[in-house]
């Protein structure tokens, strides 16, 4: 059975201090709390080792927004996929379109973070997704049908179930629109489909993929309804903890 999953992206938001305080109140918001869903928070690297030390793991799981694509080396600046592991954080979120669009990451880049990701023990919540042309223009599938196909269709059956897909339009981040729950459905049954085409049924059926542009409280639980959403990856409304709990009681 595939997992229902609530993941934080704070992205370059809150100061150390502002995120192991804000880290804090969700894992006391989890304390004696029963969750139908796996929760995650993905914080700026600053933030990793401590915040890995002020939550419960039981609870509360703690991943990067991003690894290079080295394992190690004359990189400055960049952050190593066993660096990220060191500090106890056990995912990495790969191929945000924000990552994509401003840092020109591409799919061949992917595939060596993937595999880095792999080789330290992390699981990759990876994203793909659409930009508002290519909703509007009919080409949408065929985009995240490439996104899919050249990062990860070359990994074994295997490697690939351990792969986290977040389906993300990017017309839809941080703008304040979202997708309707029936197209969010639409598409990650499409997902779905491809997946099995791939992997066949049963891998396609243990796939979480989660929904993520500008998902909140008061849509979450019609968005978390439809059979193919797994959860979401959650953008601006995990950096206020009684909103991202809102989001995870959705379920």
């Amino acid at each position: 059975m595939r997992k229902n999953i609530v993941a934080g992206n704070w992205k370059m938001n809150t100061t150390l201090q502002e995120g192991v305080a804000l880290a804090k109140e969700v894992n006391e918001a989890l304390k004696g709390a029963e969750p139908k869903c796996d929760v995650v928070i993905c914080v700026p690297f600053t933030h990793l080792a401590s915040v890995n030390e002020v939550i419960d793991p039981a609870k509360l799981g703690l991943g990067a927004e991003n690894c290079a694509d080295h394992k190690s080396g004359a990189y400055t600046g960049e952050v190593s996929a066993s660096m990220v592991s060191s500090t106890g954080a056990t995912y990495v979120i790969l191929g945000h379109s924000e990552r994509r669009q401003y840092y020109g990451e591409t799919s061949a880049t992917l595939k060596e973070k993937v595999a880095l990701a792999f080789e330290n023990n992390l699981t990759p919540i990876f994203c793909i997704g659409e930009v508002l042309e290519e909703r509007e223009n009919g080409t949408y599938h065929e985009v995240v049908k490439a996104q899919i196909e050249d990062a990860l269709f070359h990994l074994s059956a295997d490697d690939f179930s351990k792969i986290i897909l977040a389906y993300e339009p990017v017309w839809a981040i941080g703008t304040g629109k979202t997708a309707t729950a029936d197209q969010a459905e639409e598409i990650h049954a499409y997902i779905r489909g491809l997946i099995a085409d791939k992997y066949g049924k049963e891998v396609a059926e243990n796939t979480s993929i989660l929904y993520g542009g500008s998902c909140k409280p008061s849509n979450a639980k019609e968005i978390f309804e439809k059979p193919d959403v797994d959860g979401g990856l959650i953008g601006g409304a995990a950096l206020d903890a009684p909103s991202f709990m809102g989001i995870v009681n959705a379920f």
